[in-house]
């Protein structure tokens, strides 16, 4: 092997042989999936205004420019409220769901179906971190982002101690008998109706080939292929979020309020924009604060993609655009547009400060349960004893079917 195919073939075999970015990709399932799920609830009692019958875009309106652009919303397969009550309801449940990483690969379909549903039913309807969660949701699709941090994980460990999955195939053939009552209404186009029969097939193909044959050729293809993907999704992510800086920055460039630095006065002014009216005129009211926010947004969201070969110099400006999303969150009043770019940037945090940080999350965890009066009854000990098997509980013998370190780490006991 030449000294040029040897670092080709580790990459390749880096690429395909594992699911890069555990860490990162469980920070984004968590981050957007709880963002919209927070959205939802906060909007409940104005559901219907938003997305529903009562919203001053109708369904009659939003049916014809759906037939024109293609868009995917089920909320276009009935007009009537208790329809839409159950969308809504799903979308909810889903994204709730996929936060805690229970069944991931199944509930970021529904999450992307939720997401796609509400947002294409009433496009004019946003502050922008509806868009950055309109394109997540379609991108975690294609990532295995339940490897850490979720109930999917803990699973996996009891299914390395001999567990067997009942719930999966129930799950999967009562989605099967909704997407084939779909099919029959003929509500899906051509390309809809081949996305969702092909992750179905997959599904089952990959339940079916890990439960009969776990050690074949079948088998070790479906990872690989899997592991592309995921990869590929992944890099896209990091992509997406590098061009939303980099358009955001370079057409701020070109505004002569940016040029200027008066741009961050403007909307410290508007009612809209001001939720805390004294810390708004303390801020527009120092102007060297003002110049110094305006002009170092555009240079950090400028340079940030061109950052990512220097780790430290990356590590400080991704801290300065989280900083900086977290005082919008409060001053400008946009926590949601906030928590979506703040999960954007979470994609490129390092694995071991998020390891840390899982570490930290599970410590404190652990000291909250066992101050509970309820953890020092035997009933509870024993119930938490079983979610987790013992090494004297697994397999002896059988090192290689320990649960992995990504299993162990974080919420995961």
């Amino acid at each position: 092997m030449t000294r040029l195919e040897r670092p080709l073939a580790q990459g390749l075999s880096k690429v395909t042989g594992f699911a890069l970015g555990p860490y990162q990709t469980a920070v984004v399932r968590i981050g957007f999936a709880a963002t919209w799920l927070f959205f939802l609830l906060r909007e409940l009692p104005h559901r219907h205004e938003m997305y529903g019958p009562d919203g001053p875009w109708g369904w009659d309106m939003a049916r014809q420019l759906i037939s024109g652009n293609g868009a995917f919303t089920a909320l276009m397969w009935s007009d009537g409220r208790i329809w839409f009550e159950v969308v809504y309801a799903l979308a909810i449940l889903s994204s709730a769901l996929l936060a805690l990483g229970w069944r991931t690969r199944t509930m970021s379909v529904l999450f992307m179906i939720g997401v796609l549903s509400l947002q294409n039913r009433s496009i004019f309807i946003g502050d922008g971190g509806d868009n950055v969660i309109h394109l997540m949701a379609t991108y975690l699709v294609l990532t295995r982002c339940g490897q850490v941090w979720s109930l999917d994980a803990r699973r996996a460990a009891r299914a390395r101690a001999g567990d067997v999955d009942r719930v999966g195939p129930v799950l999967w053939c009562a989605l099967g008998v909704g997407l084939s009552a779909v099919t029959f209404m003929g509500e899906l186009s051509g390309g809809w109706l081949l996305i969702f029969w092909g992750l179905w097939l997959v599904h089952g193909l990959w339940w079916a080939v890990g439960r009969r044959a776990p050690h074949s050729e079948l088998r070790k293809l479906l990872d690989v292929i899997a592991n592309l993907t995921h990869n590929a999704g992944l890099l896209v992510i990091m992509v997406e979020a590098c061009l939303i800086y980099a358009t955001a920055g370079w057409y701020k460039i070109q505004g002569s309020r940016w040029q200027d630095g008066t741009a961050v006065y403007y909307p410290l002014n508007l009612d809209y924009f001001s939720p805390w009216h004294a810390l708004s005129e303390l801020l527009s009211s120092n102007g060297l604060i003002l110049m110094l926010v305006t002009y170092g947004t555009v240079a950090v969201q400028v340079a940030f993609p061109f950052t990512l070969f220097n780790r430290r110099v990356k590590n400080v400006l991704l801290a300065a655009m989280i900083f900086e999303h977290a005082v919008i969150a409060v001053v400008l009043g946009l926590p949601f547009f906030s928590l979506a770019m703040i999960t954007a940037d979470a994609v490129f945090l390092p694995e071991s400060f998020l390891r840390r940080v899982g570490g930290w999350v599970a410590r404190a965890r652990g000291a909250l349960i066992s101050r509970t009066p309820l953890s020092r009854t035997p009933l509870s000990r024993l119930a938490l004893r079983d979610l987790t098997p013992s090494r004297q509980q697994r397999p002896a013998g059988r090192r290689d079917e320990e649960p992995s370190e990504h299993a162990r780490v974080g919420f995961t006991p």
